[in-house]
Formats: C-alpha cells, structure tokens, sequence
C-alpha cells in the first residue's frame, strides 16, 4: 500500500493571506468606505488600488470580487463556503478573470476584453475583470479600453491594480474610484507577525520581530517573507542575532558605539568598528542607514524626550538614547544627517562600498567636533583678535591654526590689516572714471564718461541715470563691483531716475571746450588773424605756460591753427 502524498508546503504569505475586508490591516480608511458603499449599494463600476509592492493590492481586489459575488451578497463579509466564494478563493471561477498587464500590453489583449464584456456572466451576479499592474498597458490599450471604461454595462466591474499611479492616464483615472493602500506601520506589522508566529509555534524574540517588522518597510508580504525565512532558519527559533545575520543587518549595540566614536572625533576606533562589522555580515549601506536611524531617534529625544519612552524601545536603548541626545546639540545631530545622508548615496554608487562607507566616516569624524556659529561668535567676542574685529579683516585674508576653540577643532582670526593701507577712495565720479582707466577697463570708462549722468554723488555710494537703460542694465552692478575690489570697501551703484542729473562727462567736456573756443573767438588779436587769412578757423584751444612754469595764459593770445 502506498503512502499518501505529502501536504506541499504553503509559504505564510500565501497561507495567512486575507479572505475578508477584516482580515485586511494597516487599511481602515480604505475598509471604511468599500464597507459603506456595499452596504448602502453605491457601487463604483470601476476602481483603482494603488501603492507599494505587497500592501494588498491583489488581495483587496479579490475579496472585491468575492464580496460582490457572495451567494449571500453584495455583502462585505463573504461566506467564503459559497460556491461563489470557493471558486475566487481558488482562482477557478469564470466570471472573475485576473489578467497581468506586464506580460499582456497590447491592444489585442484588450481587445479579448472588450468582446468579453458584452457578454453577460455565466454564474455570477457580476462579471469581474481584475488587471495587475495595469500601468504597462500600451498607449492604444489604454485608448481601447476608454469607451468600455466610461459605459460599461451594468453586469461588470473593472479592478485595476498598479504600484505605478502616475504613468496611468488621466482619462482613465477620471473613470475610476481610486484608493490608495498605505504602507503598514511597523508596530502593526510587529504585532501581525507575532500573532502568526505563535499560531506557526514558532518563539522569535520581541527584538527578532522588530527587525522583521522594520525590514518589511510597510510590505505585509515583504514581512511575511522575511518571517517565513526566519523561522526556517532559526528551525522554530527565532532570535534577533539570529535575524541580523540573516538580513545582514549590524548590531544596534554597535552601531551605538559606532556613532559615540564618531562624534567624538575618534577616527581610528571607528575604522576598527566598521570593519568588525563588515567581517560579521553587515552591509555597509545597511550600516549607514542604521546611523541615520539613530541619528533621527537621536534628534527626536533630543526635542522630545518622551520619544525615549515608547514601549517598542528596548531599556539599554532608551537610557543609552536618552544619554547620547543629552550631550549633543541639535546643531551636531543635523550636521550628521546630513553627511551620512550624503555618505548614503556615495556608498550605493561607488564601486567599492566599503571604502565610500569608510570615507563617510572619516570626514563625519573630523566635522563632529566643529563650533556652531554661535560657539564661534562666542568664542571671538572672548578672545577678539588684536586690532579689531571681524569687519577690520580685509578679503582675502586667510584664517590659520592657533589655540583650541573647543575639542579638536582650531580656529584663529589673523590681525585685521592698517586702514591707511588700503587704496585711496575716489573723492568724485570724474575720479572713478579715471581709476577704471588706471585699471585698464577701457569698455567701462568710456560707457561711464558717455552714457552715465551722475545725479549723486559719496564716497562708497553713487547714484546714476543711464541714457539707454536696456543696453546697459548691468553697468551699475558691474561698476560698484569693480569700484569694491579695487579700493577695498563696499561700493553700491543705484540707477535714480527721478532726481535731477548732470550731463555727461563728455557732453561737460565738449561744453567747456565750446566755451573756450568762443572766448578765443572773442579776443581781438584773434579776430585780426582771422580777418586776414580767409578761410581760417580755431582747430585748438591750448594754455600756454611760461617758462617758470606758471600759467600765463591770461596774458597771450590762444594758439591758434590754419585750417588750410
């Protein structure tokens, strides 16, 4: 006589996988309303399920079906004894055809739908078409399917099911009752997991569960994945050391130490402890996102020190934890985030990710320990360096090494430079214009003498009026740039276009020379030249000086030229 077959194993995410809206957990909004809009017969004919791989999606959609068809419904507790019932439950049941958009894109596929639909079903009260990941449809299975979409008949309800919302089209989503499936809170899966657990008599520790429930990241199936593995390889037994090396996870002692080394500066010791942890299984990139972890845990205490007091926090964690946040700023915690968080995505990019790990470390270690502004503010009004402020150093000068500020970390403001060193400011805006010839900027000193009218005028603040504003809209900014490194101190150029402005410097320029030109036209000697030589005409103006070298200009006539 042969022996029976043996039961084939049934993994727990398929063994423990709802048959009934209250079997669902982590969905109590999404429960709330499918359970009114059964009861009260408000019945979409169209729904979207959206959200993160292994939240329920499928699931949901199942017990859809099965509560719609129930032999005792529309109701949203099914039987599950039914035919009806029975026949979802096992993937059987003509009416309620599941269809894996991934694998069937096309507009064909659809199509077969669409012929289908006109069709009345064969048992059931509804006929039910369930598409997974309903986002890889083709652009023209999307359009094929509209029409049907917006009127179908009343005999069939369409399901879809997507972790990707965003790619299907909007024409389809407004034809849809959409529900998003949240990710499922930890403490709810940790709870989930240790029900099961006991129902499968297995003993995991309560750290075990955690770990599992963390690792899940909101994914009922994930979890039960996990516990599933956990449970095999623990053989019934199921300890959280045991599941850190299954997971590849570090020990949360050691990352607690891990991060106290650190932040305090002491490089060498954390190089030993990552490597420790590294020999021991410990994923470098796990290794980091567990100090960000902590880091965050650490900010919470740090502004809420009740965060220490939650019941899933273990004693040693919460007096070690609550001790940590007490001797760090806020300003410390922040700065760790952030350089771990960038460490993070080094360490998933670089070719080796241990040494990226490594390198994150080093230069957290070696920032730890730096003042915060106020510290360092403090520190200077304490010990001001000799000559004067901050304000009194001039740019460019560098900061080099003296005493420790605080910890490790040397700060130092070099003695502020003489004033009287500084160039000379200029005393008008005739002055500015020779300086930027001085400095070789040709462009801006003949703009500045041709297309600038100065309307005010001191030392570090000028006042303008431009006559083509578009040509030179960058001119101000360009000048009080200029203006602040050449002379060292703080220049700002404003266009003022209401005040009164003078001309030009080079309509001044050719005024004055208009003018001397009439005062020579007008004295007599120049007069009788002029009356002699017809066609003669003053070409220049010029002072003639004397031989000891003052201006005698008032006692000669003004040189004057041939114009032929």
């Amino acid at each position: 006589m042969s022996e029976p077959a043996p039961i084939p194993y049934r993994v727990l995410a398929r063994k423990y996988r709802p048959t009934d809206f209250a079997g669902l957990i982590g969905q109590e909004a999404m429960v709330r309303t499918l359970t009114n809009a059964i009861n009260s017969g408000r019945l979409a004919h169209a729904f979207v399920l959206t959200g993160v791989r292994g939240v329920g999606k499928t699931t949901t959609a199942r017990i859809i079906a099965r509560a719609l068809n129930c032999a005792s419904g529309p109701t949203p507790s099914p039987c599950g004894t039914c035919d009806q019932c029975r026949a979802i439950a096992e993937d059987r049941h003509v009416d309620v055809l599941e269809m894996d958009a991934a694998s069937r894109t096309g507009v064909n596929d659809i199509r077969e739908i669409i012929e289908g639909v006109r069709y009345r079903p064969t048992s059931a009260r509804f006929k039910i078409y369930i598409i997974d990941e309903v986002h890889m449809l083709s652009t023209a299975a999307f359009n094929a399917l509209l029409k049907t979409l917006e009127e179908p008949p009343e005999h069939v309800k369409f399901i879809f099911a997507t972790t990707e919302i965003r790619k299907i089209p909007v024409t389809v989503l407004s034809r849809c009752q959409r529900f998003d499936l949240r990710r499922v809170d930890a403490d709810v899966l940790a709870d989930h997991f240790r029900r099961l657990s006991e129902r499968e008599n297995a003993e995991i520790d309560e750290g075990a569960i955690r770990l599992i429930a963390r690792a899940a990241d909101g994914s009922v199936r994930d979890g039960l994945s996990l516990l599933d593995q956990a449970i095999s390889f623990g053989a019934g037994r199921v300890e959280e050391s045991a599941v850190r090396d299954m997971l590849g996870l570090a020990d949360r002692a050691r990352i607690f130490d891990l991060l106290d080394v650190v932040l305090k500066g002491d490089v060498a010791s954390a190089l030993t402890k990552m490597a420790d942890q590294y020999a021991l299984g410990a994923d470098p990139a796990v290794i980091i996102e567990d100090l960000l972890q902590l880091v965050h845990w650490l900010t919470r205490v740090k502004l809420t020190p009740e965060a220490a007091d939650q019941t899933q926090v273990a004693e040693a964690e919460r007096v070690r934890g609550s001790a940590m946040a007490r001797s760090l700023g806020v300003a410390h915690l922040t700065r760790a985030w952030q350089m771990l968080l960038k460490g993070l995505a080094e360490v998933r990019s670089a070719p080796d990710p241990v040494q990226a790990a490594e390198m994150a470390l080093v230069r957290l270690a070696f920032a730890a320990d730096l003042p915060t502004p106020a510290e360092l503010v403090e520190s200077i009004r304490a010990n001001p360096p000799p000559g004067g402020g901050v304000s009194s150093i001039p740019a460019g000068q560098r900061i080099g090494p003296a005493p420790p500020v605080s910890g490790n970390t040397a700060l130092k403001l070099a003695p502020a430079a003489d004033p009287t060193a500084l160039p000379p400011m200029p005393a008008g805006f005739a002055e500015v214009v020779a300086l930027a010839v001085e400095k070789r900027e040709g462009i801006l000193a003949t703009s500045l003498r041709r297309d600038v009218r100065l309307v005010r005028f001191e030392p570090g603040r000028i006042e303008i009026r431009l006559n083509d504003d578009r040509r030179h809209a960058d001119l101000p900014a360009r000048l009080a740039r200029h203006l602040s490194e050449w002379t060292g101190r703080r220049w700002t150029v404003t266009v003022n276009s209401v005040d009164p402005a003078e001309p030009t410097l080079a309509e001044a320029e050719a005024l004055v020379e208009t003018r001397r030109r009439e005062d020579a036209a007008a004295h007599p000697l120049v007069q009788a030249v002029l009356a002699a030589f017809p066609g003669a005409g003053i070409e220049v103006v010029r002072d003639i000086v004397a031989e000891d070298g003052d201006d005698d200009a008032g006692q000669e006539p003004p040189l004057l030229e041939d114009d032929a």
